[in-house]
């Protein structure tokens, strides 16, 4: 059965870095003290992967649990086959993705996933678990060979997702935009995670964890919201 947690973001108002998740990730990885985490580094644009991997061993230090960057393997797969957990951190949605394809880990991740292999990821990495990385937040810095992501969850994700326009903006909303990519993809379905927010998807149901409801948009802008803890089938 499938386990993914999904964050929207790795901080929360003033949070330290993955603070406001970790009981959840405490719970989520309760069963795999003293295993290894495989960690995809590689939407970490503005640090190195040796950085990125110290930022996210010192967070989480208290899993109790091993932690190593993909980039250590001669193979990066390698890495990915030998872990008990699997986590993907923020950054870049373009450059994970198309990292991802280079090292050939699309397929090897989602084998293992889908035969049972926890997973989470923050901003990007909850992206880019979904159908594409066509409602992404980030800018395409660099050409992934496709958008087509993990496809660990059916539908799309939208993280950092903030209604409305900040007074003075005049550029798009995050509204606008979904409802331009509803337009050209009408069959699609896309769940907006607001900071703060978390989606635990246990086999064919998912829970909402957090601070705030996640909002579900279709064809026309049609929403639905679910509440903090409440479970639906996707």
């Amino acid at each position: 059965m499938k386990n993914i947690l999904l964050l929207s973001s790795s901080k929360y108002k003033e949070t330290g870095y993955l603070e406001h998740a970790l009981s959840w990730l405490q719970q989520f990885l309760a069963d795999y003290r003293g295993k290894k985490i495989a960690f995809v580094p590689y939407a970490g644009v503005r640090r190195t992967f040796d950085e990125y991997e110290k930022t996210v061993q010192e967070a989480l230090s208290d899993v109790e649990m091993e932690i190593v960057s993909v980039h250590h393997g001669k193979q990066h797969r390698d890495i990915i086959e030998q872990a008990d957990v699997i986590a993907i951190g923020g950054g870049n949605t373009f450059c994970l993705l198309k990292q991802l394809y280079e090292h050939h880990l699309i397929e090897a991740i989602r084998e293992k996933v889908n035969a049972g292999t926890p997973y989470f990821g923050w901003s990007a990495g909850a992206n880019v678990a979904g159908s594409s990385i066509m409602t992404t937040n980030d800018m395409p810095i660099t050409y992934p060979p496709s958008f087509s992501a993990l496809q660990l969850f059916p539908h799309q994700i939208n993280p950092h997702f903030i209604s409305g326009k900040m007074q003075g903006h005049n550029g798009e909303s995050r509204e606008e935009r979904l409802a331009e990519f509803l337009l050209v993809n009408p069959t699609a379905l896309v769940y907006a995670l607001p900071e703060g927010a978390a989606l635990h998807i246990q086999g064919e149901l998912a829970t909402v964890l957090g601070e705030n409801p996640i909002l579900r948009f279709s064809e026309g802008m049609q929403c639905e919201t679910f509440a903090v803890n409440h479970s639906f089938s996707y």
